[in-house]
């Protein structure tokens, strides 16, 4: 597996993820079974993220807490 960059808008801003096409392709599944976009789905996850410094945690970067989300939902069955 190569890492590959997907370039999306988050918060009205450019921005590059690098991420395997694997789960590339599950956050875009995630995006439509939820029926919003892509880059909506990553920026809520970019909340999240963000959310957790504010708790005081350490948040992976970007790329990492999408391969979390992926799995999170993999594991719960969607």
């Amino acid at each position: 597996m190569t890492l590959k960059r997907h370039s999306v808008r988050i918060a009205g801003h450019a921005t590059s993820i690098s991420i395997e096409d694997a789960f590339w392709e599950e956050i875009k599944r995630a995006a439509r079974d939820d029926g919003i976009s892509t880059a909506r789905l990553v920026e809520a996850v970019d909340q999240a993220r963000s959310a957790d410094v504010a708790a005081g945690a350490k948040p992976p970067n970007l790329s990492s807490a999408l391969r979390l989300y992926v799995l999170r939902r993999l594991k719960a069955g969607r």
